[in-house]
């Protein structure tokens, strides 16, 4: 009960202020002109600016992740690596923020302490490269158990059978890892798709991303505020975050029935 307060509270008590108040005018009105503005071609590239972005830090985070966690998995589960490594993605998957863009502004930003990467400020590439800071080691965190629930077993009857490691990681592993996979690849892309304050700070001129252009609606001194605007966009967030997370539970009920 207290958690399910809890939820009620911070959750999903304003959401649904804002899905209320997205279909409502500056003067109390109800209207649907809020969500028309969603159709409109500046705020579908606010959009498509969030989903290329989500789509190119997941992928990155996901693949590069799930090597490392496979690495991690093959080591000695009891050994200093594996805790040290678990350790590290605890940490740097929750490093995000002001602090992480910082740091990379000092490393390789314009007066950067290593050098001056000259894409630094380039989106997608720029910020994606500060997303796969964090992404990665959230990837291990989410498929590593799945990785160690792939029984020994299941690798010594396919090998008594005589067949090859890629033949047992194209019919066996592979797709039994594949759940497992593209549910991890769906959080991660669903993290991204909300991520503010890194983005924010690499870059708090031009609005890139929905959740950017809802802080110039919230706050703008130029004639630009509109807070029934900012929640027909977060709207639209919760929507796409709604449909990313089902996709997300689906797939790891699946893997959750082979890996056991």
């Amino acid at each position: 009960m207290p958690f399910l307060a809890y939820v009620g509270v911070f959750l999903l008590w304003p959401t649904g202020i804002v899905v209320f108040d997205a279909f409502k005018n500056p003067a109390g009105q109800f209207t649907l002109s809020g969500l028309s503005a969603l159709g409109n071609d500046q705020v579908r590239g606010y959009f498509i600016g969030s989903f290329k972005l989500a789509l190119i830090s997941s992928v990155i985070g996901a693949v590069l992740g799930a090597i490392l966690a496979y690495a991690v998995a093959t080591g000695n589960p009891d050994g200093a690596v594996r805790r040290l490594y678990l350790s590290a993605s605890g940490v740097l998957a929750q490093f995000g923020g002001v602090t992480l863009a910082f740091a990379f502004l000092v490393l390789i930003g314009p007066v950067g302490l290593a050098f001056h990467a000259s894409w630094y400020y380039s989106f997608p590439w720029g910020i994606t490269v500060i997303y796969a800071y964090f992404q990665i080691p959230l990837m291990v965190l989410v498929f590593l158990p799945a990785i160690d629930g792939l029984k020994i077993q299941w690798r010594e009857a396919s090998e008594n059978l005589g067949s090859s490691a890629w033949q047992y990681w194209r019919y066996i592993g592979g797709p039994l890892l594949l759940p497992a996979f593209l549910g991890a690849l769906l959080l991660l892309f669903a993290n991204a798709l909300s991520a503010f304050a890194t983005i924010q700070a690499w870059e708090n001129q031009i609005a890139y991303t929905v959740p950017q252009q809802i802080q110039t609606s919230l706050s703008s001194e130029v004639g630009l505020s509109n807070i029934n605007y900012a929640d027909a966009l977060a709207l639209g967030m919760v929507i796409m975050v709604a449909i990313v997370m089902t996709g997300y539970a689906l797939l790891q009920r699946r893997a959750a029935r082979w890996l056991r």
